[in-house]
């Protein structure tokens, strides 16, 4: 998905954050709380404790942040795919405000999307690159070390390119419009499987990502212009080749060659295909998954 290059996406919320490692787990998370969130968030956060990730006891480590104010423009995103993930921010941003005002619920942006060397400091704790993008609830901030986009391709097989990585962090978004619904916590309840809550909390934030992907086009910057061209089939593709390459089934086959259904948190490829496929074909307002029976999932 290409931007206009005359868009105006200085108003994106995105940072970049220096390296920051052994850092102190905030507010005195302990490794109960890492779990709860874990589940929460549908990302093991707790291998990172006894790794040196985390330090349960307060530690040091420091960083910085960047605003990217260099990232103005649509040509800016469509050459550096750190201005591309500010101008997606800003994208979604416009996109779920109107989309709050149509299926009438409260809504307030993320507090900022902040991408991140190595690993940072954060309000669910201490994350790596290797934790993978993710939503924390506490400091309503996407984070993500933009390398995961290199994994996606290399590791997970994806076929990549800029809406595969604007997928990713419109999935994260829909996390955030989950928890400013009251739904995320429903992936608190512990439960692994292909009918769980968790499933079906990642699937409606697929179904979400859709939806956004098929708008994308005629949600317009402040000066009135979109700030993305029409998607194209190949592009289209391209999306649900990222879907499909972090669906539940194909991530253990890979990693341990066999498939556990019971220990699903996320779906299949295919299940997180059609959802994807769902909200781009019918918009945000098809994207019950907790309406439907597990056979339709």
């Amino acid at each position: 998905m290409t931007f206009d290059p005359n868009a105006d996406i200085s108003r994106g919320k995105a940072s970049k954050r220096g390296r920051n490692t052994g850092i102190a787990v905030g507010g005195g998370l302990g490794a109960l709380a890492l779990v709860v969130i874990s589940q929460l968030l549908g990302v093991d956060l707790t291998g990172l404790l006894g790794s040196g990730g985390v330090d349960a006891g307060g530690g040091g480590g420091s960083s910085s942040d960047a605003s990217l104010e260099q990232c103005l423009t649509g040509e800016d995103a469509n050459e550096n795919v750190e201005c591309r993930m500010k101008g997606a921010s800003a994208s979604l941003e416009e996109y779920w405000e109107g989309e709050a005002q149509k299926l009438s619920f409260d809504y307030a942006a993320p507090y900022d999307l902040v991408m991140f060397d190595t690993a940072t400091s954060t309000g669910c704790g201490n994350a790596s690159a290797a934790t993978g993008p993710f939503y924390c609830p506490p400091d309503q901030t996407i984070y993500l070390d933009v390398s995961f986009f290199d994994e996606l391709r290399g590791r997970f097989g994806s076929s990549g390119g800029p809406l595969a990585e604007m997928y990713v962090i419109a999935h994260e978004w829909g996390h955030h419009v989950q928890n400013e619904l009251g739904i995320l916590e429903r992936a608190q309840d512990g439960q692994t499987g292909p009918a769980s809550n968790s499933v079906r909390v990642e699937l409606q934030a697929d179904c979400f990502a859709g939806a956004w992907a098929a708008n994308a086009s005629s949600v317009p910057d402040v000066n009135g212009v979109p700030f993305l061209r029409p998607i194209s089939e190949a592009q289209y593709r391209d999306a649900l080749s990222a879907a499909a390459a972090v669906g539940d089934d194909r991530i253990q086959q890979a990693a341990q060659g066999q498939v556990n259904p019971h220990t699903f948190t996320h779906g299949t490829s295919a299940q997180r295909v059609d959802w994807f496929r769902t909200g781009f074909e019918e918009g945000a307002g098809a994207c019950d998954t907790f309406s439907v029976s597990a056979g339709q999932l």
